[in-house]
């Protein structure tokens, strides 16, 4: 890998982080990820601008998938909210982020989808599941199902399901358009303008869902009188990631690299929650976050 493409994605590991450390501040609602995504959908538009022609060329199938990972990805933006109102960054981050890589494994596999499980995909398995385990308790002696079951963990794991959720939808897209006879998308403009209809079709779910809830109108009139500058850096940020990550592949020979940087991101969520939040340190925590770590960079490199 190319010393332009690792310089890119830790530079995309850090907005990545930034962004979730920026929201984790503003005790975030649903409605504060709505703002956010307004101004996301405002610096992606261009991209349909730029491929007006072929929209249209785009089959049936895709729309559905569009409709699909839009709601995944609304409902995972209400989860994770909820999780950083109820509990830390150094927690509920590298759980939502890590959780999602088992799940689509299984998800996958029960669809007969044929992988090729290698000792390091294992490895990588039982080392995110060991981690995600240790990291909530203090003190290993704590092990019981009643130290999981609280809020902040639950809706974290349902943002978890989320992502798994629109990472699967997403790849069924991105074959899709693969498959579609005489297609005019190479990779690069298929990417780009799912990228932006998905922007698109998220923010229409959470107008809905926003609509729909008195709490979260409510929120969002607070937002723009209070948060409007945080929201805004943080739909710059989460479109900025994603733009990043597009931008590496060019400078790399195999995708897992990228899979593999990437997670970088998960132990520097947490040290900005442990450092600028004052967020608990103690030993199972770091422990759990040096496991998660190493067990995604397996799974990456596995694939």
């Amino acid at each position: 890998m190319s010393v332009t493409a690792a310089v890119i994605l830790i530079v995309s590991a850090f907005t990545h982080a930034g962004w979730n450390f920026l929201s984790k501040k503003e005790n975030p609602t649903l409605a504060f990820y709505l703002v956010a995504n307004l101004v996301g959908v405002l610096c992606v538009l261009p991209i349909l601008g730029i491929y007006r022609h072929q929209i249209p060329l785009i089959p049936p199938i895709i729309w559905i998938c569009l409709i699909s990972s839009g709601f995944f990805l609304a409902v995972y933006m209400a989860f994770l909210a909820g999780a950083y109102r109820t509990g830390d960054l150094s927690v509920v981050y590298p759980l939502a982020r890590s959780l999602p890589a088992i799940m689509v494994t299984f998800i996958t596999a029960m669809m007969g989808e044929n992988q090729v499980v290698g000792p390091a995909f294992t490895a990588g398995v039982i080392m995110v599941t060991v981690g995600c385990l240790v990291l909530p308790i203090q003190r290993i002696c704590q092990f019981s199902i009643s130290s999981y079951m609280n809020l902040s963990c639950l809706l974290a794991a349902m943002a978890a399901v989320c992502i798994a959720g629109y990472t699967v939808v997403d790849g069924e897209a991105m074959a899709a358009f693969r498959a579609t006879a005489g297609s005019c998308f190479n990779p690069l403009s298929a990417t780009l303008i799912y990228l932006a209809l998905e922007a698109v079709t998220c923010t229409v779910w959470k107008i809905m869902i926003v609509l729909c809830s008195a709490r979260e109108r409510k929120s969002f009139a607070i937002v723009l009188k209070r948060s409007k500058v945080a929201a805004a850096k943080t739909g710059i940020g989460i479109y900025l990631t994603y733009g990043l990550v597009l931008l590496s592949m060019n400078f790399v020979t195999n995708v897992s690299y990228v899979a593999a940087f990437r997670q970088l991101s998960i132990p520097l969520g947490a040290i900005m929650g442990m450092v600028f939040l004052g967020e608990a340190r103690y030993l199972t925590k770091i422990s759990g976050l040096i496991t998660i770590f190493s067990g995604m960079v397996l799974l990456s490199f596995s694939n």
